[in-house]
């Protein structure tokens, strides 16, 4: 893959066309998805009336839609889908008050997540944390342990929905506590969500609250971390360190193409395109198909089914092997700290 300065310039030219918004485009997405949004939880709070089961295939689906609401968001928060500044920033905190991702405090560290993406040495701010296989042999048994906790499926998929989304972005810590205007943007977006749940008691009942609102709220959070996590964690993704970092191999190799089924590819605003994404953020996402097709350079980025998301999201691959340039897993790091135990009795 060629990397100057000169190809890197000639990709950007590339690109550059599919970066203008088309604002009919974005009012018909935002109709095509607040209406599905609010008529399928509407519905879904009358049907849990006459028994709460029956709500849960209109949950999931609403929980969906609730994903696309926060690509709608994730747009915004890239400047991509209105020309407008202003515009961008309104649509993203309307959006915020349904995905409870407070807007910019959450474009702040999403920011930083971009121009840090596969850097190894400036990991740990708007990504999901990933060690190297050195350092996970070099840690204490408490620091391993916590870290194949975090790591666990069943703690990012089950647990993480609630401890991100509805505790964690509730609460303003680290950049966010530091710096007004994302401590602001935090309470703001609780006060709407206070709102907005009052609003939903007036109208079904406080029984729609623990039936509808937190089950549509969970599907959206379990699938947006799903999403995040299988589109940079892949066996062969793109780690380095400065500066050896090159920015092309880092979107083309380090984020992934998801090619999902047609409904879920339009559900989850063609967010699977994620590296086209990394290349060139200010894309609106359904700019972003038509990039990829019309840029053959595009096509060269690893190519995931929704078969293998779902099989890397439960693979035991969660460690950055510096040497070998891939992912390896914690049966790798117990046979090394076997074999580093076995070396020093030897020694000693």
């Amino acid at each position: 893959m060629q990397t100057s300065p000169n190809y890197l310039k000639q990709m950007g030219m590339q690109l550059k066309p599919y970066t203008r918004p088309i604002v009919w485009r974005s009012i018909l997405q935002i109709a095509t998805t607040y209406l599905p949004f609010f008529l399928l939880f509407a519905l879904s709070c009358r049907i849990m009336e006459q028994h709460w089961a029956w709500s849960i295939p209109l949950n999931i689906l609403a929980g969906l839609f609730l994903v696309r609401i926060f690509i709608l968001q994730h747009d915004a928060g890239h400047g991509s889908f209105f020309p407008n500044r202003r515009a961008n920033n309104a649509l993203g905190f309307v959006c915020s008050i349904l995905t409870m991702v407070p807007y910019a405090a959450w474009q702040y560290t999403h920011a930083i997540h971009h121009s840090t993406s596969s850097n190894l040495d400036k990991r740990g701010v708007g990504d999901v944390y990933t060690m190297t296989l050195q350092e996970y042999l070099d840690a204490t048994p408490w620091q391993r342990l916590r870290y194949r906790v975090f790591r666990h499926p069943l703690a990012m998929y089950l647990l993480g929905p609630f401890v991100v989304f509805m505790v964690g972005y509730r609460i303003p810590m680290g950049i966010s506590r530091r710096k007004p205007a994302l401590f602001r943007s935090v309470m703001y977006t609780n006060l709407g969500i206070a709102l907005y749940i009052a609003a939903i008691v007036a109208l079904f009942g406080w029984k729609a609250v623990w039936l509808v609102y937190l089950p549509v709220q969970y599907v959206a959070s379990a699938v947006g971390l799903f999403l995040f996590y299988v589109q940079h964690q892949f066996e062969d993704t793109y780690w380095e360190r400065d500066p050896r970092l090159e920015f092309l191999r880092a979107g083309l190799e380090g984020a992934s193409y998801l090619r999902l089924p047609r409904v879920l590819q339009w559900l989850t605003g063609n967010i699977g395109f994620h590296h086209v994404h990394h290349l060139a953020p200010r894309i609106p996402n359904y700019l972003l198909e038509k990039a990829y097709r019309e840029v053959p350079e595009l096509q060269m980025a690893p190519t995931l089914t929704l078969k293998d998301a779902i099989q890397a999201a439960f693979a035991d691959l969660h460690l950055y092997d510096e040497e070998r340039k891939h992912l390896v897993g914690f049966r790798d790091a117990a046979r090394l700290l076997r074999q580093r135990k076995v070396e020093g009795h030897a020694v000693s």
